[in-house]
């Protein structure tokens, strides 16, 4: 299966999303910022990321745009996972580069369901 790199600031939705995605069969790289998720990505490239919008440090919208830079991620699926539903984000969030938008509280199947279709 594929290798999925998770960023969220909370650690209980870092622990739903890996749990989720390792039942699917997936391999799961935990960040809780997009710094951290940025020196994970440039160690190790993930098949797909999963981000948060509001982090400290450095928000999903930034960090999408920062791994759309590296070579290795310019055509990764990059999906944006947050209780933001507004069509303002998810614009800035789709030319910052992202495939997709999940709003939480998220179906774990459904979650599973889409990453079948992106990977």
């Amino acid at each position: 299966m594929a290798t999925i790199l998770a960023v969220d600031d909370s650690p209980s939705i870092r622990q739903l999303v890996a749990m989720t995605l390792e039942g699917g069969g997936h391999t799961v790289k935990l960040a809780e910022n997009g710094i951290g998720a940025l020196d994970i990505a440039k160690q190790c490239a993930a098949d797909l990321v999963i981000t948060d919008v509001h982090m400290p440090n450095m928000d999903g919208i930034t960090l999408t745009s920062e791994l759309r830079s590296i070579p290795e991620y310019r055509y990764k699926p990059i999906l944006i996972l947050t209780t933001e539903s507004s069509p303002e984000f998810k614009a800035r969030g789709k030319a910052a580069g992202a495939t997709g938008w999940i709003v939480k509280p998220f179906d774990p199947s459904a979650l599973l369901s889409l990453l079948d279709k992106v990977l």
